[in-house]
């Protein structure tokens, strides 16, 4: 996730924080580098003058001046301009209204709407505890009622069904109907995409929007089309009053212009990040957590969140117990770990989390992938169970057949087995007490890290 400002920021801010005083001079030619960073993340043009000059102006004033570490001080001036070009604070959604609360989604086509509804329509279920219904008005798009219907049945939350051939009004009237009569919370209305702003689109949901009185209106739009999103955004609010907006496919999106530049085009909060394909890829945007990650210092609440939410605790403690009682660490409790690994998002969206992952050697990066987590499991899925509770049994020819299985070579094999070799030896420390010999092999035992690129 903005991976190029990152790495362009980080570098730049890194030079300056260790400086024991600032100068015009070096405040300039940081600031050079700050401007170049953002144009290249196809940031909008007034964001980037503003941007600059507001830490520009604190930078030369006496707030950094008095300061003792005057260095780190022009790093925190940066943070702070970064979380007020996105928002200052997290905008909730506003649901205080007699129910249901309608909430009515618009963007253009292949944005991600519908899967988006799908995803709110899970966070509102399973962390508000609200009773939600969903409705697709797109009667254009070839099997989009049908698409949202599944979702909604894999997310858990009720589909008002929907046909092609009624008049988008006449469906969302209907739903919001019986919304009240079946005493729902919220009602989210899917409508239907155009590839660009067109007038008939706009009637559309004009009219929409007129008929159900919603009280959000999101408009969604893809990160990865740089500020082009925030003006597209600016052409919808022209239209809709639209009250925040929700990014997607932020996982995707290595510049960052969007979410730096539509709250500043718009004038409109972001209220959710979808950051994956999964059905709870759907983050509250929390601009100050987006900043420190952008700058390389991390985002360990988010990371506490998404343990709480994702790891199963019953499991977990399970494991723990077992692992009290004996040293018995087989395969499958490593496979559950890796699975583990990957309900949080894998390891990219895990160390994109942690502070100083910026700060990374260049050699080091690649050997943290989720494609290495990938092979890992479909190697143990290879195994037979009694492999996996006695590896020592898996010799030469079963490595072959292994390999075979699981579609990787056989050196990827013997990696895991080092790995797992060297995690029961980590356990059998811990239990004896040898902490600080664990910590200092730890880094070896990491899961998702590539023998191809040691």
């Amino acid at each position: 996730m903005f991976d190029n400002l990152s790495n362009r920021l980080s570098h730049t801010l890194r030079n300056i924080s260790g400086i024991g005083r600032l100068t015009e001079k070096n405040i300039k030619d940081s600031l050079r580098e700050i401007r170049i960073a953002l144009l290249e993340a196809d940031v909008a043009l007034p964001v980037v003058r503003d941007f600059v000059n507001h830490v520009k102006a604190s930078a030369l004033g006496q707030q950094v001046n008095k300061s003792l570490t005057p260095g780190q001080e022009f790093l925190k001036l940066v943070r702070a301009e970064l979380v007020n070009a996105m928002g200052d604070e997290n905008n909730a959604l506003n649901l205080s209204t007699q129910p249901p609360a309608v909430v009515l989604m618009a963007g253009l086509q292949g944005v991600g709407k519908t899967t988006s509804v799908c995803k709110l329509g899970k966070y509102l279920h399973e962390k508000q505890k609200k009773k939600v219904l969903v409705v697709s008005a797109d009667i254009y798009r070839p099997a989009a009622i049908k698409q949202l219907e599944i979702l909604a049945k894999t997310v858990g939350v009720d589909f008002f069904p929907s046909n092609t051939s009624q008049k988008p009004i006449d469906i969302v009237n209907q739903a919001l109907n019986q919304a009240k009569i079946k005493f729902y919370d919220v009602l989210l209305v899917d409508t239907a995409g155009r590839r660009h702003v067109d007038n008939t689109m706009m009637a559309e949901i004009v009219a929409i929007h007129a008929a159900i009185r919603p009280i959000e209106t999101l408009f969604l739009v893809d990160a990865m089309t740089g500020q082009d999103a925030a003006n597209i955004a600016k052409a919808f609010n022209q239209a809709l009053p639209l009250t925040g907006v929700i990014l997607t496919k932020v996982d995707g999106d290595a510049r960052g212009g969007a979410a730096l530049s539509i709250r500043h085009i718009t004038g409109k909060p972001i209220k959710f990040i979808g950051v994956g394909e999964k059905t709870d890829a759907l983050e509250p945007f929390y601009p100050d957590r987006l900043a420190g990650r952008i700058l390389g210092m991390g985002d360990v609440l988010s990371l506490i969140e998404d343990i709480e939410a994702k790891i199963d605790r019953t499991q977990t403690e399970k494991l723990v117990n077992k692992l009290k009682k004996s040293d018995n660490f087989s395969l499958t409790d490593f496979l559950y770990q890796i699975q583990q690994l990957r309900n949080m998002g894998g390891m990219a969206s895990i160390m994109s989390k942690l502070p100083s992952v910026g700060q990374l050697t260049d050699n080091v990066k690649p050997q943290i992938n989720d494609k290495a987590l990938m092979h890992m499991e479909a190697i143990i899925n290879s195994m037979t169970t009694k492999e996996r509770i006695n590896p020592e049994i898996i010799k030469a020819s079963r490595k072959r057949r292994i390999a075979v299985g699981s579609g990787v070579q056989v050196q990827d094999v013997n990696h895991l087995l080092k790995q797992f070799d060297d995690m029961q030896r980590m356990i059998k420390k811990m239990k004896k007490g040898g902490m600080m010999s664990m910590m200092r092999n730890m880094k070896n035992m990491m899961p998702g890290r590539s023998p191809r690129n040691e």
